[in-house]
């Protein structure tokens, strides 16, 4: 009878043994309460809790990733958009995480909503779509700031689409075609003017020098030669012909004087 009574009691103690037995793995901890009072945070590896004492909630302190589901707002300039986004964060004092918030996943997801339509309704369309890296800095640092008091890190927030109605994209289209069309006038007219310049340079140089300019008007008409389809008429300029008259005005006065 002693002997069954000891056995009883090793098998209720070691039961109680591994009952009291946790093991951790190196990206969780466990936070224990005594008597629903805090004593601290353990783990990883193995830990001992004491059964009805003692209780253990588990933390993973791995990065999270909270998605923001699609959320209307209304730009500075009164465009209404739908805009979604992507939270990366981590739990880095994990007493805080059980503590101070009753369920932290879903109070950060909270607070990420409400930022984001407040932090782009400050920002025009234009804004949203073109300084995405920017605007997630700014939403980043004011839920860093704000989970804080929660032990939660936010790594990272990153805006994945801003969603417009089909009228506001024809819009869009439109100013970027009246943009590209601005800029296409604007490179013509510069081309234009350093063409002029140009011309303006050779005319300078090419002045002073009335031969140079004769061979300019001879490869002129040697490249216009080379189409034969059509009827050319040209202007011959003085300065080819005054030579060949003062020459014969030469000749003339010479046979005169004889």
């Amino acid at each position: 009878m002693l002997t069954q009574v000891l056995f009883t009691l090793i098998i209720l103690g070691l039961a109680f043994l591994f009952s009291c037995i946790r093991i951790l793995p190196e990206y969780t901890r466990g936070v224990i309460f005594s008597l629903g009072r805090f004593t601290g945070v353990k783990g990883p590896g193995l830990i001992l809790v004491v059964p009805v004492i003692q209780q253990m909630v588990r933390v993973d302190l791995r990065v999270q990733v909270l998605d923001i589901p699609s959320q209307d707002v209304i730009s500075r300039d009164n465009v209404s958009v739908k805009v979604n986004a992507v939270v990366y964060f981590r739990v880095i004092e994990p007493d805080k995480s059980i503590i101070q918030v009753e369920d932290y996943r879903l109070a950060t997801s909270q607070l990420a909503q409400t930022t984001l339509r407040s932090v782009l309704g400050q920002h025009e369309l234009d804004e949203m779509l073109a300084e995405r890296d920017r605007l997630n800095a700014d939403i980043r640092q004011i839920l860093d700031a704000q989970t804080d008091a929660w032990g939660i890190k936010v790594s990272n927030v990153e805006i994945k689409h801003v969603d417009l109605d089909e009228s506001m994209v024809r819009a869009i289209a439109r100013q970027a075609e009246a943009e590209r069309a601005r800029r296409a006038k604007v490179i013509h007219a510069e081309g234009e003017r350093q063409a002029a310049e140009k011309l303006m340079e050779a005319a300078r140089i090419l002045a002073p020098q009335p031969q140079a300019m004769q061979l300019r008007f001879l490869e002129t008409l040697t490249a216009i030669a080379t189409d034969r389809t059509t009827t050319i008429l040209f202007p011959v300029p003085l300065d080819l012909v005054e030579p060949l008259l003062a020459r014969k005005g030469q000749e003339q006065g010479g046979d005169g004087g004889a």
